[in-house]
């Protein structure tokens, strides 16, 4: 068979998607396989019993990153391809899962046709990309890159309680490696889009060229429970009220600033939770990005002059924590122009496009060569047991990275 019509095997890669996505499943057909939970364990020592049965050589960083590689990866920086198996506490079961077992299948089907490409291959997951229990997200990918000292990652505390490196150690995955053991040629991330735009244009593959940087805050409002029956509203000092003002303030900058600026609160929680009491605090978090740094921070400026202004005017008290901050991300144009040559010639439809989401790729894009691959989301819903990518559009995914893989590994 020539080089140009090799295909993966579509059933054997719907079949693993279907039997990681049993390890955490939750009603609805979703998963929720939380970072350095049990499930994650158990996700995990899957996922590498797969890679150990294809001979790869396996290598486990200090933050838990695991890194599978075809032969030759020491003397010749290898192409890498990969994701993350962790979910968010109600997730799917393509999201991060299927560039990981994509890569896997793309080996597979490459020692089944004798093919040895000029550089080795490595196919990775990472570490807490999703942010639910640990944050910041992309922590993994983060500490590989050099952009979160180890130290600082070990202390992060999980929602939960437990620090990150305890929890590591505890479900044995605190690996040998230091973090940063491998640069790669080149990194390509296969992702289902998470959004609508593929789905709506009837498009089958998005070659991703550059990434929403991310802004994340909690935001803690204190104020003075009273009852609510008795209390004039001129009087009040309601941590519940800011909490919701803000929610607004933030729906409306949105739409004011137009583009691609987008804001939400994702959290809240009032205390004491009465339906007849004032809320004495309210903590919240607010998540703004853009593809524009400007204006990125144009928007964390006028949330910071919002807040201030309803502190004073309501007799409340406001802190701001910073959870995540990351700048946008632009691709590399050369890796984005091989994903749209490389679907065309495997006649597929295809268009450029920016994520919306965040990506251990976006950590990657800092050490070398970096795109995506996007296939479609059913009516965009992702972080959703209803999350759905069509078999064909995942099958069709699998093929591109397959070719973009070997093309990437036979240039200098």
């Amino acid at each position: 068979m020539a080089i140009g019509e090799l295909r993966i095997d579509g059933t054997r890669l719907l079949a693993r998607i279907a039997e990681l996505a049993a390890v955490g499943a939750i009603d609805g057909g979703g998963c929720a396989r939380l970072a350095l939970t049990d499930d994650d364990r158990r996700g995990r020592d899957l996922v590498v019993g797969w890679m150990r049965e294809l001979g790869l050589e396996l290598r486990i960083d200090a933050i838990g990153n695991v890194f599978a590689f075809t032969a030759g990866w020491q003397a010749t920086p290898p192409v890498m391809t990969g994701s993350h198996i962790d979910t968010v506490r109600t997730g799917g079961r393509y999201d991060g899962n299927y560039g990981v077992l994509a890569g896997l299948e793309v080996v597979r089907t490459l020692q089944a046709a004798g093919i040895a490409p000029p550089r080795p291959l490595c196919v990775a997951f990472f570490t807490n990309e999703e942010g639910s229990r640990f944050q910041p997200d992309m922590l993994g990918s983060l500490v590989h890159v050099g952009g979160l000292p180890l130290d600082e990652a070990y202390a992060a505390r999980a929602a939960d309680g437990p620090r990150l490196g305890d929890e590591l150690a505890r479900i044995g995955y605190r690996g040998a490696e230091a973090p940063g053991f491998v640069t790669p040629h080149a990194f390509v991330e296969l992702h289902i889009e998470q959004g609508p735009i593929l789905d709506a244009e009837g498009v089958t593959i998005g070659a991703v060229e550059d990434l929403l940087g991310i802004s994340w805050q909690e935001i803690t409002v204190s104020g003075h429970s009273n009852h609510s029956g008795t209390t004039p509203i001129r009087l009040r000092r309601d941590a519940g009220y800011v909490a919701a003002a803000t929610a607004s303030f933030l729906h409306g900058l949105a739409h004011e600033m137009g583009g691609a600026q987008v804001c939400t609160v994702g959290r809240m929680e009032l205390h004491p939770n009465y339906i007849n009491v004032i809320p004495a605090r309210a903590v919240f978090t607010a998540d703004l990005r853009n593809t524009d740094e400007a204006l990125l921070r144009e928007a964390e400026a006028r949330l910071a002059t919002f807040l201030d202004a309803i502190a004073a005017r309501t007799g409340t008290q406001v802190e701001r924590r910073r959870l995540a901050r990351f700048e946008p991300v632009v691709f590399d144009a050369d890796v984005a122009d091989l994903i749209e040559r490389t679907a065309r010639d495997l006649g597929r439809s295809v268009r450029r496009m920016t994520s919306g989401a965040g990506h251990d790729a976006q950590m990657m894009a800092r050490i070398c060569p970096t795109a995506m691959i996007f296939v479609p989301s059913v009516k965009g819903l992702s972080h959703n047991p209803a999350e759905h990518t069509e078999p064909a559009d995942l099958v069709a995914g699998a093929d591109v990275l397959l070719h973009t893989l070997l093309r990437l590994a036979a240039r200098n």
